[in-house]
């Protein structure tokens, strides 16, 4: 199979080729109309050449198309054709988990954590991105778990509060925690988006520079971190919490977060990205086969692959499948530090005669992400060869949309996508593609 990410260099000389004819990519066997040469197929051997692209199988998987102020879901995109779907992780709830592990960190901890001994537990926040729904989610997560959310426009403000020594923020408020018959104050002393100079955000460098300013700032005062990612927060942790055994929290269980719960970092959630990165391409497999979308998923295949419902979730409205979060501590860290281990349940192999190798756009919209390349690439990679899907895999700045969408210059050849946006917004600038 073909497996690779194309460099940025290579693909931006493709994109202008692209942009200059409209001739497909020579290495993929097009014709000159940019039609696939392509002629395997399944249910009556229809190939990527019969089915216009507007009909062809769609996941929009890990940022959820929406509205990036309001994050009301995108329904135009999520049914762009009767074969599209989202995959993700149940954001509210896995916020409300790493909060609620934080919480009882600090109450289980409580005669090391109030570092001064001033009666205040101070905390940091790293922010991923303003307007992603899942970073909106894990900041209020934190906030309403601590006692210091306030609420604007019916949830609590996600907005980040620059610094608040004083506790005189508007978009928190101190919070109180009674443990062992004593009232602490809860205070988020500061918190940020981790935004660089060039616009992409979670940004790990950004966010262990940040640490730097807070603690010259605040010193002792910080009893904790807490970050929306493991990326942003392993930073923080190797450039200033574990020198200072400053318990650090973040999200998405990558291998080197959880083996550095052994080295004082405080703890992460899981969000099965085993699970996530089988559903992303199991529902493309199933639209490809032309069987139901539960196949594999909430009904055994052929193969015997079937996924237990307390580890996903389906909410038809939405047209989406989430996988559901499990935090990762001190007492459990060791049952999850091979990130990249496909799951057992659904780790069987599909026969190639009734599954016919199909080929795949996927697109990592930035491939310098921790998780997404560490973690979830790897996964993908792993359970394509169960599914018998060539997966072409594109990797994006994290910047700009037109980095990816200029590598998505012959849909034609493809049998199906799998699309990881820039912005959540964008949804628009790639079904625009597959609809000409």
């Amino acid at each position: 199979m073909n497996k690779r990410i194309v460099s940025l260099a290579m693909a931006t000389l493709l994109g202008l080729s692209l942009a200059a004819c409209s001739s497909g990519d020579s290495t993929s066997g097009t014709d000159d109309t940019g039609s696939s040469a392509k002629t395997e197929g399944t249910d009556g051997g229809a190939s990527s050449s019969d089915v216009a692209n507007k009909d062809k199988p769609l996941v929009w998987f890990n940022r959820q198309p929406s509205n990036s102020s309001t994050g009301e879901l995108d329904t135009a995109a999520l049914n762009f054709n009767d074969k599209t779907y989202y995959v993700g992780f149940d954001a509210n709830q896995g916020a409300e988990l790493q909060g609620t592990m934080i919480k009882e960190y600090i109450e289980n901890n409580i005669d090391k954590i109030d570092r001064n001994g001033d009666g205040v537990i101070g905390y940091v926040l790293a922010i991923g991105d303003i307007g992603h729904n899942d970073s909106i989610a894990r900041t209020r997560g934190v906030r309403k778990a601590l006692g210091t959310g306030v609420e604007k426009d019916g949830d609590i403000n996600s907005e980040p509060v620059g610094t608040n020594a004083d506790g005189s923020a508007s978009a928190v408020q101190d919070g109180t925690l009674e443990i062992g018959g004593k009232k602490y104050t809860v205070r988020e002393l500061a918190s940020q988006e981790m935004k660089n100079s060039a616009g992409a955000t979670w940004d790990a460098a950004t966010a262990g520079n940040a640490i730097g300013t807070w603690s010259s700032s605040f010193g002792d005062e910080i009893d904790i971190i807490a970050s929306n990612n493991d990326g942003m927060g392993m930073s923080m942790f190797n450039a200033w919490s574990k020198d200072n055994e400053v318990p650090t929290f973040g999200y998405d269980a990558n291998s080197d977060a959880v083996a550095a719960i052994a080295e004082g970092y405080g703890g992460t959630i899981s969000q099965h990205a085993d699970v996530q990165a089988y559903l992303t391409l199991r529902v493309l497999r199933n639209a490809l086969d032309g069987v139901d979308v539960d196949t594999g998923i909430g009904t055994a295949d052929d193969a015997g692959n079937v996924l237990s419902d307390d580890v996903y979730v389906y909410r038809e409205e939405e047209r989406s499948y989430y996988a559901l979060n499990v935090a990762v501590t001190a007492d459990n860290y060791q049952d999850f530090t091979d990130s990249t281990k496909i799951y057992e349940p659904v780790s069987a192999q599909l026969d190639e005669s009734a599954h016919a190798v199909k080929k795949v756009w996927l697109n990592i919209y930035n491939a310098s992400d921790n998780f997404l390349s560490a973690t979830y690439q790897p996964l993908l990679q792993n359970y394509d060869d169960i599914l018998n899907l060539d997966v072409e895999y594109i990797g994006g700045d994290g910047q700009t949309e037109s980095n990816i969408t200029n590598r998505l210059g012959n849909p034609g050849q493809y049998d199906a996508f799998a699309i990881n946006m820039v912005k959540t917004d964008n949804a628009a600038s790639y079904t625009a593609l597959l609809s000409q």
